[in-house]
């Protein structure tokens, strides 16, 4: 069906309750929620899942209660609240470089980037709307938006799945609170293969991954658990036989390999060939997506022309027609440029701003178009966060600028690019939902803008929140390093009780890595200040502790290192996009692929034991892809994400607070606690869970 032969649900001549007061405060809180969720999930895997179906689902149930609503109220909490989920992503994925690079993370530079990203993406497609979602209807099909649309549809007629997502939420979060909070069962069970030098197995079974596994699929899950066996069954332990013998240390290690774990190894080798992998995976979807991006990118231009133009008569224009005009895009990018270029916790120059724009209008109509024809999951923001960073970071290098400041500056840059895409894409979604529903696209895009400032208000604090929560404090001693300068005189007081200056080191010096130490009076360090997200320490006291993984960031801060520097160990880089462009000949997607070889093989199993029940349920229950989006299982798997990861954000404000040792009961269990066939125990229950509410009748209508 062509775009001029199309019906709404709604009819344009029909003017319905739309932008109310409590459609837009239920939105936005709605939006913080899944926002602290995704910025959960991001930091622990490097991906989130879209927002705005289960949002869609909760706001008609919670309508039910507060009064009677219309479809287009509804539209108007969906598309508020699905600002948090994609800012989360931008934020997560970019913000702990900062950490990567030996610098803080700091609150005020967070919201000003998320907010004037997650701005910059709303503006960008205002003058796309008319090209990619109306006039390209019927060919762009932007799943997510139709089947939040038929979710919306399906509630205004009088069915709904709300309890199913409740029932998933409900699960996670107390799922959560008894494996982290109340520490009954053992959260990774890791086995190590004895007959296997190197080598090792482990899963961390929790219900948001196993939530995301169900929702990304068997093939993608599979292409994942792939990458993560080829770097623990394969690499791990190729690097640990030929370097049994080795009694010098090889860079960039700064440690013997005989006497490295598993997972040293995996930090000082691996990361870098996956972190080439990702990137060649990143770039490969962004280049097979060239036909596409120029197609949209002269749609999106030639419909400014005609707006500029004045080609439209504004009078005759419909209610489902009626955009924000077009000045608003115009001086509201000039007013970004100033703002980025202006902002002092930014420390970007006129040059960077100027780019920021011209890659957010770009990057923008590319996510958008790519949403359109596979989807949020699959839209390489990635790639066009790596593609931004290596263009960037090439124009500093030949421009001379590869000091410490410039290396925060080229990561400003891409984090706003990064966000403004993210938010684009799902900005997409929305309004494709609207256009199917029947809503006007002035007030969702109002609706957003209000979305992303709520969520950008508060996203910083919940990262450095969950950074706080896991940092952990540990002896280091490097006898023969001084510190040259302290930084600002700052002081903490170090796990044995005496007050010690804090030390940033900004550059590798011998075997004193990057990051945040305490010093003593002598100018020595005493202890290594490890991050919560992207720390390095896998156990103190012989304990295993828990650390926020966050590969993008990783990948990232490779980059800006890498080229800036100079010192990126490239043969490693170079083995991972070999393997890369390897699985793409052979037909494998490789960015999967390489995300699961960047990410520990504890993350990828239970999303492939997601994916296995996905598969077993789509069998059964043989539902067209477009029902399979608004599925039970997709809503249990969503409720899931958001219980757990939610549960996961207020322990880990627990932990800041040092409340978690007073709610640990695991000595009650004695070794149960602590053994791996127990932990899969409560892991097998919510899989059977899942694998029942995917294929039970009752929920199927």
């Amino acid at each position: 069906m062509s775009h001029s032969d199309f019906k709404p649900f709604i009819s344009p001549s029909q003017n319905l309750r739309e932008f109310t007061f409590r459609a837009v405060f239920i939105g936005a809180i709605l939006g913080i929620v899944f926002a602290a969720s995704s910025v959960y999930l991001a930091l622990k895997v490097g991906m989130t899942v879209s927002a705005s179906i289960p949002i869609a689902v909760l706001s008609i149930t919670l309508f039910r209660i507060l009064g009677r609503s219309t479809i287009l109220e509804n539209n108007i909490v969906q598309t508020t609240g699905s600002a948090g989920e994609s800012i989360a992503f931008g934020v997560a994925t970019t913000m702990p470089v900062f950490l990567l690079l030996g610098m803080e993370m700091e609150i005020m530079s967070i919201m000003w980037m998320a907010l004037l990203g997650g701005i910059l993406g709303v503006l960008m497609m205002i003058p796309l709307r008319q090209g990619l979602i109306v006039k390209e209807h019927g060919k762009l099909t932007y799943p997510e938006g139709t089947a939040c649309a038929d979710v919306l549809i399906v509630g205004e007629e009088g069915g709904t799945n709300a309890k199913t997502v409740f029932l998933g939420f409900g699960i996670g979060a107390l799922y959560k609170f008894l494996n982290v909070g109340l520490k009954l069962w053992a959260e990774i069970p890791t086995r190590m293969l004895k007959f296997f030098k190197g080598a090792s197995v482990s899963a961390e079974i929790t219900p948001e991954l196993l939530g995301v596994g169900y929702i990304i699929g068997p093939k993608v899950a599979a292409n994942m658990m792939a990458g993560g066996s080829l770097a623990y069954l394969i690499l791990i332990p190729v690097i640990k036989i030929f370097g049994e013998n080795l009694d010098t240390i090889m860079f960039p290690a700064t440690t013997l390999i005989r006497d490295m774990t598993p997972n040293m190894v995996r930090n000082a080798y691996v990361l870098y060939i996956g972190a080439g992998a990702v990137a060649t995976g990143g770039i490969i979807s962004l280049i097979k997506s060239f036909p596409t991006i120029i197609s949209a990118f002269r749609r999106g231009f030639r419909t400014f022309l005609d707006s500029r133009a004045g080609k439209v008569d504004k009078s005759a224009i419909l209610r489902t027609d009626r955009d924000l005009p077009m000045p608003v895009v115009v001086f509201g990018s000039l007013g970004l440029v100033i703002a980025i270029w202006l902002a002092p916790v930014l420390h970007i120059n006129a040059i960077s701003a100027v780019l920021i724009v011209l890659f957010g209008f770009f990057f923008v109509t590319v996510s958008s178009r790519i949403t359109g024809e596979i989807g949020s999951s699959s839209n390489p923001i990635s790639g066009m966060t790596v593609a931004t960073l290596l263009i960037t970071c090439l124009l500093f290098l030949a421009a001379g600028w590869t000091g410490v400041s410039f290396r925060a500056m080229a990561l400003c840059t891409a984090a706003i690019v990064c966000i403004a895409a993210s938010n684009g894409g799902t900005i997409s979604q929305d309004l494709k939902t609207g256009f199917l529903v029947g809503a006007t696209p002035r007030l969702q895009q109002i609706s957003i803008m209000i979305g992303v400032i709520s969520s950008a208000l508060i996203i910083g604090l919940i990262v450095i929140a969950l950074n706080n929560a896991y940092t952990t404090v540990v002896p280091a001693q490097h006898p023969d390093y001084t510190a040259s300068s302290i930084d600002n005189a700052q002081t903490q007081v170090g796990p044995d009780g005496k007050t010690y200056r804090i030390h940033f080191v900004t550059e590798q010096t011998g075997n004193v890595l990057v990051g945040k130490y305490l010093i003593d009076d002598s100018n020595h360090i005493k202890y290594l200040i490890d991050p919560g997200i992207a720390g390095v320490v896998s156990e103190v006291d012989g304990k295993p502790v828990t650390k926020l993984d966050s590969p993008k960031a990783r990948l990232f801060s490779l980059i800006i290192d890498g080229i800036l520097t100079q010192k990126l160990p490239w043969g490693l880089v170079l083995i991972g996009v070999f393997l890369a462009l390897v699985m793409e000949l052979v037909g494998v997607s490789s960015l999967p692929f390489a995300v699961g070889l960047y990410l520990p093989l504890s993350s990828s199993a239970p999303i492939m034991a997601g994916g296995v029940i996905r598969a077993l349920v789509d069998k059964r229950r043989k539902a067209s892809e477009s029902e399979a989006e608004f599925s039970p299982g997709v809503l249990m798997s969503s409720g899931f994400i958001a219980g757990a990861a939610i549960m996961g954000v207020l322990l880990a404000g627990l932990t800041g607070f040092g409340y978690d040792q007073a709610i640990n009961l695991s000595s009650y269990l004695g070794h149960l606690a602590e053994a791996d066939w127990f932990a899969l125990i409560p892991f097998a229950i919510i899989m059977y869970a899942l694998y029942r509410i995917g294929t039970s009748k009752a929920n199927n209508k």
